[in-house]
């Protein structure tokens, strides 16, 4: 008799779950309480997909067990990954490491999945909310345990708004709370918990950052390479650099993303942070120092709204001189030197206190979700549940921007899907 699979999550680790666990002979249904699969997928890479990435790192995972991602990505890797989708006729391209389909559709990617779903038999049942799981062998509430078939090992019961399902293994790829226009509602945290497993407070990674500024709307629109610090009672948190966007609230770009983490944990547990923005990061300190000391000796008979022009957006400048106190008609020449240290200061480390991070309606991921100590990275069971198995975002950890998080779920997924479908186990 197949070994029944029960997949709560029809998202991408769901999905190739659901494919691998077929693969090693089961019988799998996927249970998804939007009404498709894969719905977040088809925005991942600005919908290009960006499936993963050829360079797989520690420090492109985030995680309160820090070797636990590698530990898991060494069993998948990336160019089983490869391999995976290569099988079910997904051809790859390499941008300078990043991967995508090679016809740069999203929907390329879902599409494939779902059509090796359906070849497979993975029964997939839509719009159907999982209410809770209830294992063989849970107290009945009078301190007692219902008595288990001798030979047979623990199933579940899985309730939901369209029945009751019964298998051996249950899958948990619910996905966290970000982006809940594509299915991610933060259910399956509930029904984690439900079972014993704690859960790391989940917030918005990925995610845009708000900030504190009077001078905000003249630089909304603004965008430039600079280096992004964020900086929490006089440390620096993190640090990442790229083509930075000013906004009417705060700072977006991939460098605010790769660094929003850090201040989602440092606002939740109450500390202040702050952003810094270097606005010259092809020079040092002592380099810029020269250079605008320079440009001010030999431009001189400029205005200072025009002083900085060529090397700096008109309204980005208009903002760094008004904050160091230089009005825009007065002579270069008649600037002190106070004020020109200042402006430096201003190019090299604009500060701004950051209030908050854009909502989980904003952001791609999640940091927290369940903690990775209370699960095998070897096989991605619960070490709590027997025969329950977690994968995707719903787990503690939480990729940079660079396909990373895809890659997570397609490791995740597949060792998830291979060892509930019997797979050496």
């Amino acid at each position: 008799m197949k070994r029944q699979v029960i997949i709560i999550g029809g998202g991408a680790s769901g999905l190739a779950a659901g494919i691998a666990a077929a693969m090693e002979g089961a019988q799998v249904t996927i249970l998804e309480h939007m009404d498709r699969v894969g719905k977040k997928i088809l925005s991942t890479g600005n919908g290009r997909c960006n499936m993963t990435n050829l360079s797989v790192r520690e420090e492109h995972y985030r995680c309160s067990q820090r070797q636990f991602p590698m530990k898991v990505l060494d069993r998948f890797s990336v160019w089983d990954t490869l391999t995976f989708f290569d099988e079910i006729g997904v051809i790859t391209k390499s941008k300078n490491g990043y991967i995508y389909p090679n016809s740069e559709q999203a929907s390329a990617v879902l599409d494939a999945l779902r059509l090796e779903a359906a070849h497979q038999g993975v029964e997939v049942i839509t719009e159907c909310h999982v209410i809770s799981i209830i294992p063989s062998g849970r107290s009945n509430g009078k301190g007692k345990q219902p008595e288990k078939p001798e030979g047979k090992k623990a199933g579940f019961q899985v309730l939901t708004d369209k029945g009751t399902f019964s298998c051996s293994r249950v899958i948990l790829a619910a996905g966290s709370k970000a982006a809940p226009v594509t299915g991610s509602d933060g259910s399956g945290y509930e029904l984690a918990k439900a079972l014993g497993h704690r859960i790391i407070t989940p917030l918005p990674a990925l995610v845009q950052l708000r900030c504190q500024g009077a001078f905000l709307k003249q630089l909304a629109g603004i965008r430039c390479e600079a280096v992004v610090k964020l900086k929490s009672e006089g440390k620096i948190l993190a640090a990442d650099n790229g083509e930075l966007q000013l906004t009417d609230y705060g700072v977006s770009g991939i460098p605010t993303f790769q660094i929003s983490r850090y201040a989602s944990v440092a606002l939740h547990q109450g500390r202040k942070v702050s952003v810094v923005l270097d606005f010259l990061p092809a020079k040092s300190m002592e380099e810029t120092r020269r250079f605008i000391s320079r440009r001010a000796r030999t431009m001189a008979y400029r205005i200072a709204g025009d002083f900085l022009t060529g090397v700096l957006n008109k309204k980005l400048t208009a903002v760094l001189l008004k904050q160091s106190r230089i009005s825009a008609e007065e002579p270069v020449s008649g600037i002190d030197a106070e004020r020109l240290h200042q402006l430096i200061q201003n190019i090299k480390q604009f500060e701004m206190p950051v209030t908050a991070t854009n909502s989980f309606e904003q952001a791609q991921v999640c940091c927290g979700g369940v903690d990775t100590r209370e699960v095998k990275p070897e096989t991605m069971e619960s070490r709590l549940v027997p025969g329950l198995y977690l994968a995707g975002e719903i787990l503690d950890v939480d990729g940079i921007c660079g396909g990373y998080n895809l890659q997570w779920a397609w490791s995740t997924g597949i060792i998830a899907g291979r060892c509930a479908g019997g797979w050496k186990n």
